[in-house]
């Protein structure tokens, strides 16, 4: 992982689709205020557990995004 990535790319990536993803170095769409490409941390199919590593890492500022299926903008969760 950590490599960038645009929203558009994770979504078709078979790697992250259906599972949460954690987005360090995010650029931001200004419309939508959600990220729109970023450095490709970590990822899991269990938020608890991702979260949880992000937090033994101190990780602290990476979003956090689930790559749902069918969905055009990303679902964000904001790890603190």
């Amino acid at each position: 992982m950590g490599s960038r990535m645009s929203w558009p790319e994770i979504r078709q990536s078979d790697d992250y689709r259906g599972r949460w993803v954690a987005l360090d170095d995010c650029t931001y769409d200004a419309r939508t205020g959600r990220p729109s490409a970023g450095s490709v941390v970590d990822a899991d199919d269990d938020l608890v557990e991702l979260c949880n590593r992000m937090r033994i890492a101190n990780s602290r500022r990476c979003a956090i995004l689930f790559c749902g299926v069918d969905e055009e903008e990303p679902a964000a969760r904001r790890h603190h």
